[in-house]
């Protein structure tokens, strides 16, 4: 039998509700996917926050965090992480890693560490804008991302961004001076080559690595980061104060 107009009265209203819902999630995932592009230009004059440190404040976690410009961080550290993270820094594009990062990290081939193949501008779009943990997802939106952060900001601000939202302790310390203090009970500005180098070789995981009580691996790393600095000392050559 045909439906009754009664039926297809009743069934119209549900498709409409479906529409809108369906039309009003799109909308939803396009703002949410376009957010990012339009709020990262902005970071060249204001100071952000992680989507980590985000999180611990919504759910009642410690954060400690005390934002300091790159010319009050002692010039060893943005050499020590360069070196350990992203040699071609100052030569890439955002996700670009280049010859120079493969030369060192030959170094560290029997070390059995993987480090990822992230540059620094591609860990500073995750920790702005995306979500922890390894993800595909998470890596497709995380490329584009980087590309257009090296448009919009320079390096000397990609780098001073990162440094000051890297999560570098165990216990929400995020940034480069509360990673000092919580260490070496110092400022930021006043670490050594050696202590760089340490907090360096945390970074992957500084909840089970840590540079206040160095274990083998991070001082067998900062061994290596170290000579990386006297051996390479013009990888940080583009965020120099001029």
């Amino acid at each position: 039998m045909p439906p009754s107009k009664k039926s297809s009265t009743t069934l119209l209203p549900v498709l409409l509700s479906w529409r809108r819902f369906l039309r009003g999630l799109v909308i939803t995932v396009i703002v949410l996917l376009a957010l990012p592009y339009l709020i990262a230009p902005l970071y060249r004059f204001a100071n952000p926050v992680s989507t980590l440190m985000l999180w611990r404040w919504m759910t009642g976690q410690r954060v400690e965090r005390v934002w300091v410009p790159l010319e009050h961080i002692s010039p060893a550290l943005p050499l020590a992480v360069i070196g350990a993270e992203d040699g071609s820094f100052c030569h890439n594009r955002g996700i670009d890693l280049g010859a120079m990062r493969e030369v060192i990290e030959q170094s560290a081939d029997d070390l059995d560490v993987s480090r990822g193949a992230s540059t620094i501008t591609q860990q500073t779009a995750k920790n702005l804008f995306l979500w922890q943990g390894r993800s595909f997802v998470r890596k497709v939106l995380e490329l584009p991302l980087a590309v257009w952060l090296y448009i919009v900001l320079p390096k000397r601000r990609l780098l001073e961004i990162y440094l000051n939202i890297v999560e570098w302790g165990p216990n929400g310390e995020f940034g480069a001076e509360a990673a000092a203090r919580w260490a070496f009970n110092k400022p930021a500005r006043s670490l050594n080559t050696q202590e760089a180098a340490e907090l360096a070789a945390i970074l992957p995981n500084p909840v089970r690595r840590s540079a206040r009580t160095p274990g083998p691996l991070v001082r067998r790393l900062a061994g290596i980061y170290v000579r990386r600095q006297a051996d390479f000392p013009n990888l940080d050559a583009c965020i120099r104060a001029h």
